[in-house]
């Protein structure tokens, strides 16, 4: 049908095309100094679509490797995750099993040449594009290895990475199945149901399904996995856009493969997109419990155009309903901070029904049936990580230890603890504490009211206390530093596999999911409405 305000915008962007053409033909021509008409339409494609979502994003040639890992899981490379540390850029983790694992490469190397070259000065981005090839090609890796006080050279042949959808599964007790889902990439649903028939056969009764700090992925594979557990034919997630070929409703295409086990589902902040549509379905339809933190709250839908000299467009084309008919997506969505939580106000919140009556909200992502507790990092042990001074302890362990036990019995005793604490005798783990911010804020406050000079020797008494009684805080934390200290030492022999193993027993969330799964009551309890 013709549309005269359609016709109004062909006309609008053959226009301006025009003049974006002329001014780039005249720069080039005619600017003082030689120009890069690549770079400078690159610049214009990115503040273009800087004025609309986050989401959608324009990937130029240089970048389709890095596209293709994100939608797939899958790049050529050699396996390896790395940080920039002050002008250095190090190795942080090789993944299990890569070329780079096998290889002996290890946590903490500092990378001084990539193929040959020097990469001083070079930021990490530059470095994990120059450390990304074709699968089959040979990389040659030069690293300091601080911990041993050498060089290295590894030669490195690259192979297809393929980022695993569950990086653990595994019974937790005798009648408690767990599945780690960290992406949504392709055979995601299959994989998911391979893992879940594996634990049955185990004896699991109970299953949590962990989708915490899972961004997303595929759309279709988040119906599959809901699928598990629903029948054929029920509404999963519908999609609605500005053209026919959005509107559409995705139903479960087959059978559940067990629609009776209870289920508890985790999520959090960093829960988002294909997350969301599985854990806002189970609660919708009334199918499991949501544990955890409210969600991230993107309800966007994107797709990929694929555009001339190999370049794409991804452009989000719709948004999505989940079954209640709510829509996750926070309101705020033309901010391009992704990173901040928006609270939704409860004047703003729309009320939907789940299959069994029950209320829930829009209100910017899914909220848990039962939220759990913040678990913040104190300043001390967030001082320790943000000073990779337990990274750089568990490099020095693992150059010292060949083997350590199994990645769910390691443990930090009384003695590992003791040589932690020597270890940071002569290293600065000086921070503030959030009362000494707060005095700050008084004496400013003092200061400014010219009242601070009578007042000043009880600011100072109490400031001398707040010191000492911070000298106590590797005892105090000592509980919450182990924790992460042995997951940090695990991890250099059993990879992230082994983390998410050691941390399991620690974890409050896993203990408010089994509470929940093995009391029948409480659990329908939070299925039925509230009378």
């Amino acid at each position: 049908m013709f549309s005269p305000l359609m016709a109004q915008n062909d006309f609008e962007i053959a226009k301006n095309v025009d003049i974006f053409v002329s001014i780039l033909k005249e720069l080039n021509e005619k600017y003082a100094d030689e120009i890069s008409p690549g770079q400078l339409t690159k610049t214009a494609i990115d503040a273009m679509l800087e004025s609309l979502d986050p989401y959608t994003v324009f990937y130029p040639e240089s970048e389709i490797e890095d596209y293709r890992m994100m939608t797939t899981g899958q790049y050529g490379g050699v396996g390896a995750l790395i940080m920039q540390r002050g002008t250095d850029v190090v190795i942080s983790e090789p993944y299990d099993n890569s070329p780079s694992a096998k290889a002996g490469v290890r946590a903490g190397d500092i990378i001084r040449k990539v193929n040959g070259q020097t990469v001083e000065g070079k930021k990490s981005s530059d470095v994990s594009t120059a450390m990304k090839g074709q699968p089959g090609s040979t990389l040659v890796l030069e690293v300091y290895r601080p911990s041993e006080n050498k060089n290295i050279t590894f030669n490195i042949v690259r192979e297809e990475i393929k980022l695993p959808n569950i990086p653990y599964s595994g019974m937790l007790d005798a009648q408690i199945g767990y599945i780690k889902l960290d992406q949504f990439t392709d055979k995601a649903g299959s994989e998911v149901r391979e893992a879940f028939l594996k634990l049955k056969e185990e004896g699991m009764k109970y299953l949590i399904l962990d989708l915490r700090n899972n961004g997303g992925g595929l759309l279709n594979e988040a119906v599959n996995i809901v699928n598990l557990f629903v029948d054929k034919g029920v509404t999963i997630v519908e999609t609605k856009g500005k053209i026919p070929e959005q509107q559409r409703v995705f139903k479960t295409p087959t059978g559940a493969t067990d629609k009776n086990i209870p289920i508890v589902v985790l999520v959090n902040e960093h829960s988002a997109s294909a997350s969301e549509i599985v854990s806002g379905a189970i609660q919708d339809l009334d199918r499991g419990v949501i544990v955890g933190k409210k969600s991230f709250g993107k309800g966007l839908v994107q797709n990929v155009l694929p555009l001339d000299y190999n370049t794409s467009l991804k452009i989000t084309v719709s948004k999505y309903y989940i079954p209640s008919g709510r829509c996750v997506q926070n309101i705020d969505y033309f901010n391009h901070d992704t990173t901040k939580a928006y609270k939704i106000p409860d004047s703003l919140a729309v009320a939907f029904k789940t299959k069994n009556g029950r209320t829930v909200y829009d209100k910017g992502g899914v909220e848990p049936d039962v939220l759990t507790e913040d678990s913040l990092l104190s300043n001390i042990l967030f001082t320790l990580v943000s000073k990779n001074l337990i990274f750089d302890f568990a490099n020095d362990y693992r150059a010292k230890h060949e083997s350590i036990l199994p990645a769910d019995q390691f443990k930090i005793d009384d003695q590992l603890y003791a040589e932690f604490v020597d270890f940071l005798k002569d290293k600065d783990i000086s921070y503030k504490s959030e009362t000494e911010e707060e005095l700050e804020r008084l004496k400013k406050k003092a200061e400014e009211e010219k009242v601070f000079a009578s007042i000043e020797p009880y600011y100072t008494q109490l400031l001398n206390e707040l010191q000492e009684e911070k000298k106590n805080d590797l005892q105090k934390f000592k509980a919450e530093i182990c924790n992460y200290l042995s997951s940090e030492i695990v991890v250099r022999y059993y990879f992230q596999k082994g983390r998410i193993m050691n941390l399991l027993s620690e974890d409050p969330d896993i203990a408010t999911a089994k509470s929940i799964l093995l009391d029948s009551q409480r659990y329908n309890s939070i299925l039925s409405p509230k009378k």
